[in-house]
């Protein structure tokens, strides 16, 4: 059985609706190896597809198709430490995890350029698998099927903390509350705001971050969807955050910071008690770089 990490990530970032995510240091394991059928089983208890509509089986079985090999089945044991339906990437970690530990048991018949597009066919948007699969920060565009994309290292100096609600927000449901059209205006506000946090993430000039960050497409939309999430981003931009965001389609609000990660639990704690924010949690998190790895 091959065991493999596959970090949580982090889309959108505000202005780049489907098109920016960072990797995050928040992990789901995977066994996976050969079978004859479909054996699948949660090795955290938590409630998981054991059926071959599984999202990771389906992912590596894709890989088997591509190659033109055959497929008997496989036997996976999960361990999911990233939350279901909240916007940090579950799906995409299944995604990635699928299509990585495929190529590897098949002796890596694709690079992980190809890997990326097979993750991105499957998910219909590069956003969360292109930085699960290569780690730190990624700005992606769709051609032709294909993936074009920029990848770069995160420091440790930003800290990413996240504030889980109790409920989820299934994605289906986001973009559903998402308009079919949008003016010029709004267009160009956008555009502006996701080249900015892009270059300013690639040059370290992280005054520019919440700025960068605003949004028209998608986040007055889906603000919403999750009670108290606009006020936990009112509250961390009192204690001196960078920028505040929906992170992927939520339910997470995520909050980066530039400060020691005792520090930014600190914030969070005094953020979650500063208003009646019941049942909501944080992770204190940093960039991943690696992305998906064999262990």
């Amino acid at each position: 059985m091959l065991r493999i990490r596959i970090p949580a990530s982090t889309a959108n970032l505000g202005s780049g609706f489907d098109s920016l995510g960072i990797a995050l240091d928040l992990y789901n394991y995977i066994e996976i190896g050969p079978a004859l059928g479909c054996e699948i089983s949660s090795a955290d208890g938590s409630n998981i597809p054991a059926g071959e509509d599984n999202l990771i089986y389906l992912s590596a079985k894709k890989v088997y198709e591509k190659a033109g090999l055959p497929f008997y089945g496989l036997k996976i044991i999960e361990e999911n430490n990233i939350p279901f339906a909240r916007g940090l990437g579950s799906s995409s970690a299944c995604i990635a995890g699928g299509v990585f530990g495929a190529n590897e048991l098949l002796g890596r018949p694709f690079d992980k350029d190809e890997l990326l597009d097979i993750a991105a066919e499957i998910e219909g948007h590069p956003d969360n698998v292109s930085p699960a699969l290569l780690g730190g920060f990624t700005a992606c565009a769709m051609e032709n099927g294909r993936v074009k994309y920029v990848k770069s290292n995160i420091g440790s100096e930003l800290v990413f903390v996240a504030f889980v609600p109790p409920f989820e927000l299934k994605t289906a449901d986001a973009r559903a509350a998402l308009p079919a059209n949008v003016s010029v205006k709004d267009s160009v506000y956008n555009l502006s705001r996701s080249a900015l946090i892009t270059a300013s993430l690639l040059s370290g000039k992280y005054e520019n971050l919440s700025t960068g960050c605003d949004d028209k497409l998608h986040q007055p939309y889906r603000l919403p969807l999750i009670p108290d999430g606009e006020k936990i981003m009112e509250e961390s931009y009192k204690y001196g955050v960078l920028a505040a965001y929906i992170s992927g389609a939520g339910s997470t609000m995520m909050a980066i910071f530039r400060t020691e990660k005792a520090e930014a639990e600190n914030i969070a704690q005094k953020i979650l008690s500063s208003e009646n924010f019941s049942g909501w949690k944080y992770f204190i998190l940093n960039a991943d770089n690696s992305g998906a790895a064999a262990l």
